[in-house]
């Protein structure tokens, strides 16, 4: 959502003393910005839920020529940009006890620790819940744009709700997961949007549908029930994090060498990933054990590594500072595909369709190694993952099986027998996506 913001402006309120916001998210770049999740102006007054500068999550309400007459300011900060959080604010400024005016759960915690509680008066109103604009990802007329992914965003006119409405604990896992159809009481501003999808058309039965106010809707498999792996913003030892773009899946890099790695990685199983090469300066895509990845000169030269392995835009496969002839070289537009099976050690590259050394697609199923790019490597019981090492004015976007290469999506999704991730090319039968689900399976 870097540059997408969604705009309403509200009808009369059931009750705009009381009222709940509920939301997915999963943060992109740009830890060291303003990003505002939900906000709502009335006149030159507003109220905001935002991250701040230093990513702490703030909720306060701002009254021109008085100041902020209400804030909390989490002492926790969220900078993990491989996670979707579950937030919920609850407001009911009648509650005799004010601590209990107002509420923020993350994961379905209360949050009890903060740098700032200066908590709403008796029956105070916000600007929040009015018959006044409101906005989703970012400032009413733009600006401090929340970078990232939003879902199943729910808003109740009326009702306080605990964040165990809208999710539960695991009992197996013990992971606090999505309530996809939570028992709520709307009242007259309530919505339910980006539920299924990129949908800004209200999925409750109120009909209070939101505009499109700026940016583009990007539908992605990436959601709070299956969470796919994407470049980590925290995997360079040195690095701008705004090379990256499109919720971590898009990298430009100028210049300088770096090595990025992901927000997942194996321990073992059967993968599969695409990346498409938008500008071509050094590039190479493969797997890296992720013990190397904080190590300076390891980020730096991931191939030059004994568990590193690597398909160059030369043609050449390199591993342990060793580079061998193995496939074409690749350039501008060309889409890269990687099926990597952790489990036995074995990994093959693909250009446009065509696996390299006249690899195939049952072979790979089947576990052939006679024309992989590596076989026999130690990576069962070890973490692995994808890395993208860059070099020179490069842009590289990956698909992990959300279906799009930056905002555009793949023009003919090939067969994929998992069902998990959708993808330009064919599956190789038993690999699948890097995701929770995956993980999983």
């Amino acid at each position: 959502m870097a540059t997408t913001r969604l705009t309403k402006t509200l009808g009369t309120p059931t009750n705009n003393k009381k009222w709940t916001w509920s939301a997915w998210i999963k943060r992109g770049r740009g830890f060291n910005v303003v990003q505002r999740l939900f906000y709502a102006i009335n006149s030159s007054n507003y109220t905001t839920l935002q991250f701040d500068d230093e990513s702490n999550l703030i909720w306060f309400n701002e009254i021109s020529g008085v100041g902020t007459d209400m804030q909390l300011k989490t002492n926790q900060i969220f900078k993990d940009a491989g996670a979707w959080y579950h937030i919920v604010i609850a407001y009911d400024s009648a509650n005799s006890t004010a601590a209990n005016r107002q509420i923020i759960y993350i994961n379905g915690v209360r949050v009890t620790s903060f740098a700032t509680q200066n908590t709403a008066g008796t029956n105070a109103n916000t600007a929040i819940n009015q018959a006044v604009p409101h906005t989703i990802g970012s400032s009413n007329g733009g600006g401090n744009y929340f970078d990232g992914l939003m879902s199943h965003v729910h808003f109740v006119d009326g009702n306080a709700y605990a964040a165990s409405t809208f999710g539960s604990t695991d009992s197996t896992t013990g992971i606090w997961k999505i309530n996809t159809s939570p028992s709520i009481t709307m009242g007259n501003n309530g919505f339910t949007i980006l539920k299924d999808g990129n949908t800004i058309t209200d999925q409750s039965s109120n009909s209070n549908n939101f505009s499109l106010g700026s940016g583009t809707l990007t539908k992605t498999q990436d959601c709070p029930s299956n969470n796919f792996t994407t470049v980590n913003p925290s995997a360079p030892a040195t690095g701008n994090l705004n090379y990256l773009k499109y919720g971590n899946l898009e990298l430009k890099q100028q210049n300088n060498p770096y090595a990025w790695s992901t927000t997942l990685c194996g321990y073992k199983g059967k993968w599969y990933w695409e990346q498409k090469v938008s500008a071509l300066g050094t590039t190479a895509v493969g797997i890296l054990k992720q013990d190397k990845f904080p190590q300076k000169d390891s980020v730096w030269y991931p191939f030059v590594q004994p568990t590193g392995y690597a398909y160059k835009n030369t043609g050449n496969k390199g591993n342990n500072n060793n580079d061998s002839s193995y496939g074409n070289s690749y350039t501008n537009g060309d889409i890269l595909s990687v099926a990597f099976d952790q489990t036995n050690g074995t990994i093959w590259f693909g250009k446009n369709g065509t696996w390299q050394n006249n690899a195939t697609d049952s072979q790979i199923a089947s576990g052939t190694t006679t024309y992989a790019a590596f076989s026999s490597m130690p990576t069962n019981g070890e973490f692995y993952g994808p890395f993208i090492y860059t070099d020179g004015s490069t842009v590289v976007a990956s698909n992990f099986g959300n279906g799009y290469f930056g905002t555009t999506a793949v023009s003919s999704a090939g067969t994929n027998a998992s069902g998990n991730g959708i993808f330009e090319y064919n599956v190789p039968a038993g690999f699948t996506g890097l995701s929770t689900k995956g993980l999983n399976l």
